[in-house]
C-alpha cells in the first residue's frame, strides 16, 4: 500500500517538474529580450506562449530573434565602418542626382533653342 502512494507521489512530482521545466524553457527568449532591451520584447513573449501550442516548433526562431538585437549596436548587421561608407555613398548619390538634374535642365535648354 505504501509503495502505491509513493509511486503516485513520484508521478505527481515528475509531472509538475516537467510542466515547470517546459514553462521555464519557453520563457528564455523573452528573458534575453528583456535583458537586451529588445524593441519587440512583448511580441517575443506572446510568441513564446504561442510556441507552447506548437510544441515549441517556433522556439528556435524566437531565440534567434531575441539574441540578434543588442542595445549598444542595434541589430548587429552593420559595423561602424559600413555605416561610414553608407554615409559617403548617400552623399555621392545626392551629388549624382544633382548632376543629373543639371544635365536634364541643360538638355531642355538645348532642345528649346532651335525652335
Amino acid at each position: 500500500m505504501f509503495l502505491d502512494y509513493f509511486a503516485l507521489g513520484v508521478l505527481v512530482f515528475m509531472v509538475l517538474t516537467l510542466f515547470y521545466g517546459i514553462i521555464a524553457i519557453h520563457d528564455i527568449p523573452h528573458l534575453i529580450a528583456k535583458k537586451r532591451n529588445h524593441p519587440h520584447q512583448d511580441a517575443i513573449h506572446v510568441a513564446g506562449w504561442v510556441s507552447l501550442f506548437t510544441l515549441h516548433a517556433i522556439w528556435p526562431f524566437l531565440f534567434i530573434w531575441a539574441t540578434i538585437y543588442r542595445e549598444d549596436r542595434g541589430w548587429g548587421i552593420q559595423s561602424d565602418g559600413k555605416l561610414q561608407s553608407q554615409k559617403e555613398a548617400n552623399a555621392e548619390v545626392a551629388t549624382l542626382q544633382a548632376r543629373v538634374q543639371e544635365l536634364e535642365e541643360q538638355l531642355k535648354l538645348q532642345t528649346r533653342e532651335p525652335a
